[in-house]
């Protein structure tokens, strides 16, 4: 591939020389967990593996794999590679669902971290002396430092706002002129909506450049965004568990996918059901080992999200495609699979319809019923109850051709979907388990 200024050198490299140094890190990374976490040690001592059977990069599909729950249950620190005194942050996730799954950073880590963020700001668009408006949430969530951290390295200016309060982001977004916003694609979203509520156009805002992750999202909602703020809208792709935002990053000048930084995450595909590692380009779940993470090492962490890899095109990378979903977000409706991003992208394929909108699933005697609550767009709040029906019906026309279920479709008054500054909750199943 040809030099690229300012590019790290391996983002130009060969197949041959990424190979190399992902298996030189890989043995190093395999022993490093072995020798200092005895979950691993034992995990790996009960697959009758150990880090020096690894002679490729094939070998590592003989390793058991980690899960998020192998994590709570070595709550808080026992994932740990190194002394506690030796970490110098902790993150979490928010526990929902459970005990929190709990990061911890070296300060070798946090400077690989805020490295990883400014290679993807750099591969977003975004240059040195750029203004950076961070709306991901600060604390224990991943998102706000590392985006904030990574701006700074990249010689940005950064804005840090944080999550909520969306009046005050409108406000300072025209008063401090950002080129660069950092958010959730639902909260970019409900932001456009804030522009159109205070009677601005947000396709006039300094705004250039928008970096969009946390929770997956479809081409259409892309579409949306940028046609709403006339800028680019590209896909930051992460988890904490891994290391947070910056796992992998869209470039700008093609917008085909994630690029995955290969040389620190050591991507595979598996067949969610069986383990079994699939072919670059089949569908499967996303599985990563770090290569250089010191504090907390994962090995084969599967992360629940669907995809495919795919071959490199502005990097010498390898991309994720579009993430279709979680495999433990899929809903099986009446014996169909449907996912929330499904629905989704016919609700955006609807033209008066805002993207903001919410699943309720209920089990009716045997039957399972699904609602969509949904929306008009601001610029249709005074539509007539025909035109609100029209639209209901051409949604549930739309759900039923494409993804092959009805459903009842609510369209309510614009602004009483809630609105989430982080994550959007887009499913409440109330069926019994």
């Amino acid at each position: 591939m040809t030099e690229r200024p300012g590019l790290d050198a391996i983002e130009n490299a060969s197949r041959d020389e990424i190979t190399a140094l992902q298996l030189e890190r890989l043995r190093w990374s395999l022993k490093h967990a072995y020798d200092n976490v005895a979950h691993y040690r034992r995990k790996f001592d009960e697959a009758g593996i150990h880090p020096s059977d690894l002679k490729s990069l094939a070998d590592l599909a003989r390793f058991p794999f980690t899960t998020k729950q192998d994590l709570r249950e070595n709550y808080p620190f026992k994932m740990f590679a190194v002394p506690r005194e030796k970490v110098v942050r902790v993150h979490a996730s928010s526990g929902t669902t459970g005990k929190p799954t709990v990061v911890g950073y070296t300060q070798n880590d946090i400077d690989m971290w805020a490295h990883l963020m400014a290679r993807s700001i750099c591969a977003a668009g975004g240059k040195p002396g750029d203004k950076v408006h961070v709306s991901y949430g600060y604390g224990l969530f991943t998102g706000g430092l590392g985006a904030h951290y990574g701006a700074e390295r990249l010689g940005c200016t950064v804005i840090p706002f944080g999550g909520g309060q969306t009046e005050r982001q409108v406000q300072l977004i025209l008063d401090f002129e950002p080129d660069i916003i950092m958010v959730t694609p639902s909260y970019m979203l409900a932001i456009g909506d804030e522009f159109v509520r205070q009677g601005l156009d947000p396709a006039k805002c300094s705004l250039r450049l928008g970096i969009h992750g946390a929770e997956p999202w479809t081409h259409r909602m892309r579409e949306e965004i940028e046609r709403r703020f006339e800028m680019d809208a590209v896909d930051i792709y992460g988890l904490s568990e891994v290391i947070g935002p910056g796992v992998a990053n869209e470039c700008v000048e093609t917008k085909d996918g994630p690029v995955v930084w290969e040389d620190h995450f050591y991507p595979e595909i598996i067949d969610p059901n069986t383990g079994a590692v699939l072919p670059d380009g089949e569908l499967g779940e996303l599985v990563f080992t770090s290569l250089t993470k010191e504090a907390l090492p994962v090995v084969r962490y599967r992360t629940r999200d669907l995809t495919r890899l795919l071959p490199p095109t502005a990097r010498s990378f390898r991309r994720i495609g579009k993430i279709t979903g979680r495999s433990d977000d899929m809903l099986i409706i009446r014996g169909v699979n449907v996912f929330p991003t499904q629905i989704e992208e016919q609700i955006l394929k609807t033209p008066k319809l805002s993207p903001h909108y919410l699943i309720e699933v209920e089990r009716d005697g045997h039957m399972d019923t699904v609602t969509v609550n949904v929306e008009m767009k601001p610029e249709f709040a005074t539509a007539t109850s025909a035109e609100r029906e029209y639209a209901a019906h051409e949604l549930a026309h739309h759900i039923k051709s494409y993804i092959g279920i009805s459903t009842h479709i609510e369209v309510k008054a614009v602004g009483t979907i809630e609105r989430s500054v982080g994550k959007a909750k887009r499913v409440i199943d109330r069926r019994p388990h």
